[in-house]
């Protein structure tokens, strides 16, 4: 057999010039040919999808992208106009060609395996009704829109239902920071701050609940000095009172129903006015959501725990106890105001009178864009404090306020 270079060599030394001009001629006219088509497969446009049409109760027709639909409020996207929301009463047909994800009222979706019960397909409306075109399954009976409380794209449905948010996805929360600085004949400086994260998978509200994680911190650090002075030829030394108040906390929820979950839980409390150097919790427990709609959230919760109480200078030096955390927190959103309720019980059972509360009170307004101002309260109580000198009581109170940054980090 030849091969191509040896076949070539021996054509050009053997055929007569004309067969070779031919040959040239007729293999230049093929790849000429051919270049059109390769051209037109490889410039080929995507198949273009048809837009999604909208038409208003009024009679005019939106040509678009449906974004979603929540609670009765649906999201359309034109060029022109942006997205537009409106509720299904201004809606007189509503056509779509991409699958989207469809549920009722009455489906609850809670893990994995109950994902089959939410239909997928391209829809229409009209005359308020829904009806559904699944791809591979026969079209179920159509559904009144006034019964349809969520739908989302095919997309958003799969990463929500079968997938989890990275170390780095899906926190919100907020930073507050806040200052005085005071220069008198008492010198006063006063710094306080806090971080509050947490993270609910899955991160869409039409689901219901399989884990959430969050992270707290807060802080306020003060010192008020009086400076050395003289009277005569007496020198009167600087006077220096310092107050320090950290506490910080992390908690782990995973849903065994949409309304009940089992929890662990760790806290660090620092409190220099009452003597605390280091308390530390560890505990696990149950927790129920009491109410829940999309404004407000009420939860209790129950633990048994390790303690841990260390002081600075007081006697006993430290204390261990075994005791629960008995807490119930309020979450309340409005338009123009976030507040959040705290409230915690912490019984001691091998020593009785080792017992503690706290009381958490804020109040955040936005401001602009994701800036807004906040005010902020902590009640803590330690029934058992220490013996020192000077005595130590059980009562801080402290109040704050600041300016807030919300974090918002997408999935």
């Amino acid at each position: 057999m030849f091969s191509p270079i040896i076949f070539r060599s021996f054509f050009v030394r053997n055929c007569p010039h004309r067969f070779r001009r031919a040959f040239r001629a007729g293999l230049l006219t093929g790849v000429l040919l051919a270049m059109p088509a390769v051209r037109a497969h490889a410039a080929a446009p995507e198949q273009a999808v048809d837009p999604d049409v909208l038409v208003l109760s009024n009679g005019d027709t939106l040509h678009g992208k449906f974004v979603s639909e929540i609670d009765g409020k649906v999201t359309f996207h034109t060029d022109s106009l942006g997205d537009v929301t409106l509720g299904w009463d201004k809606i007189k047909e509503l056509h779509t060609a991409s699958s989207f994800a469809i549920l009722g009222n009455n489906v609850k979706i809670h893990g994995k395996k109950q994902a089959d019960q939410i239909p997928v397909g391209s829809f229409d409306v009209s005359n308020e009704n829904l009806t559904l075109h699944p791809a591979n399954a026969e079209a179920p009976a159509p559904m009144a829109v006034k019964n349809v409380q969520y739908i989302t794209d095919e997309a958003t449905a799969d990463k929500e239902i079968y997938h989890h948010p990275s170390l780095m996805q899906g926190w919100n929360g907020a930073a507050t920071a806040g200052a005085a600085i005071v220069q008198a004949t008492q010198n006063q400086h006063t710094f306080s701050g806090g971080v509050g994260l947490v993270r609910v998978v899955p991160t869409v509200s039409w689901l219901s609940p399989r884990d959430r994680t969050s992270l707290d911190f807060t802080g306020s650090y003060g010192t008020i000095t009086q400076p050395a002075y003289r009277v005569a030829d007496v020198l009167v030394p600087a006077v220096t009172t310092k107050s320090a108040i950290y506490h910080a906390d992390a908690e782990r929820d995973e849903y065994i129903s949409p309304r009940f979950f089992v929890l662990a839980q760790t806290a660090f409390d620092h409190n220099f006015s009452q003597d605390l150097d280091l308390q530390q919790i560890y505990g696990a427990g149950i927790g129920w959501t009491v109410y829940k709609t999309a404004r407000q959230e009420a939860d209790l919760k129950a633990t048994l725990q390790y303690e841990k109480q260390a002081f600075i200078t007081g006697t006993p030096a430290s204390v261990n106890l075994v005791g629960s955390t008995f807490a119930a927190n309020y979450t309340l959103h409005l338009k123009l105001l976030t507040y959040i309720q705290g409230l915690e019980y912490i019984p001691a059972y091998n020593q009785m009178s080792a017992y503690s509360a706290n009381e958490t009170n804020t109040f955040a307004f936005p401001v602009y864009k994701n800036l807004g101002f906040s005010i902020g309260t902590m009640d803590s109580y330690l029934n058992s404090t220490p013996v020192s000198l000077p005595p130590t009581k059980p009562n801080s109170f402290q109040f704050t306020m600041g300016m807030t940054y919300a974090i918002k980090s997408k999935y």
